[in-house]
């Protein structure tokens, strides 16, 4: 498969920008529906509308025989990924569509660091560095004391943080049980956990409403399998670069759509992050590890 991999970058390449446009178009209509529909509501409606899905993961699922600590863990990954879907539709509510992308690529970031002091991975000097340098564009994008850091701000960052923890737990899982059951049980309990909390907010939700959060299910979907299709064509080191277009496309569609100002300062925070996680996912590929996921993979 590596061998495979190595042979088609254009095809990875072409999968991955594919992905970033799904991924784009996600976060357009989740703007688009905005506070009409509470954020715990809207991400509990765009998971329970994905459930139809779910049915070809269904049998592997009841083959895997998942043991008691398996469970376990799912429903963790499912509890924490509940906390960062809420967070990330309250944010996306709020704060303009470049900065929630730009800082949703801290994820893979805060994975490096859990591997280290969890997972016992080691943090070399090289990759500390690049840790570090990530955070200052974090830093760059919220300019604390220049600007004012409103709450969709903290909610993204509390968004990066519970998407790499799901992540870290997935990898755990990974080894274990298969693609299809990961995915599947994470639906599930991700739909179960929003539950109350969407129960908590309920406003009678519109057909319109409905359809647009049925949308982004597909796209959602479309983007996860599309992205896939990319990992199986090349690797990470080929197909992490290009998740940085979104950014781009993040940027235009905000400002074309939904007249957002143009932010060079949250373009080059995004772009230190973006070059930082870059460098951490080629000197994974070197010592051949694979801890750091692409930036996509924590998208909802």
């Amino acid at each position: 498969m590596a061998s495979q991999a190595q042979s088609r970058p254009v095809v990875g390449i072409f999968w991955m920008v594919f992905t970033g446009l799904m991924f784009v178009a996600v976060t357009a209509v989740v703007k688009h529906v905005g506070d009409d529909v509470p954020a715990a509501q809207a991400a509990f409606l765009r998971y329970i509308l994905g459930l139809v899905f779910l049915l070809p993961m269904i049998r592997p699922i009841l083959a895997a025989h998942l043991t008691g600590r398996q469970k376990k863990l799912f429903w963790a990954r499912g509890a924490v990924h509940t906390l960062a879907v809420i967070l990330w539709f309250f944010a996306m509510a709020r704060i303009p569509i470049a900065e929630v992308t730009a800082m949703n690529y801290l994820s893979p970031v805060y994975v490096s660091l859990g591997a280290a002091l969890f997972l016992g991975e080691r943090l070399p000097p090289r990759r500390l560095a690049a840790v570090i340098m990530a955070l200052i564009g974090a830093i760059i994008i919220l300019r604390p004391g220049v600007r004012e850091v409103e709450i969709g701000h903290i909610a993204m960052l509390g968004t990066a943080v519970f998407f790499a923890i799901g992540y870290l737990i997935a990898k755990q899982l990974s080894g274990e049980v298969s693609a299809p059951v990961v995915v599947g049980m994470l639906s599930i309990t991700v739909t179960v956990g929003l539950a109350p909390f969407a129960w908590a907010v309920w406003v009678t939700p519109t057909l319109s409403q409905m359809g647009w959060l049925f949308l982004v299910a597909c796209f959602a979907t479309a983007g996860h399998y599309s992205m896939t299709l990319a990992f199986a064509a090349a690797p990470l080191t080929v197909t992490q670069p290009v998740t940085f277009l979104q950014l781009v496309w993040a940027v235009l569609l905000g400002a074309v759509v939904f007249g957002e100002a143009v932010d060079g300062w949250v373009i080059f925070g995004g772009a230190v992050i973006m070059a930082s996680v870059s460098f951490i996912t080629w000197r994974e590929a070197v010592a051949r590890r694979n801890i750091t996921p692409a930036v996509p993979a924590t998208k909802v």
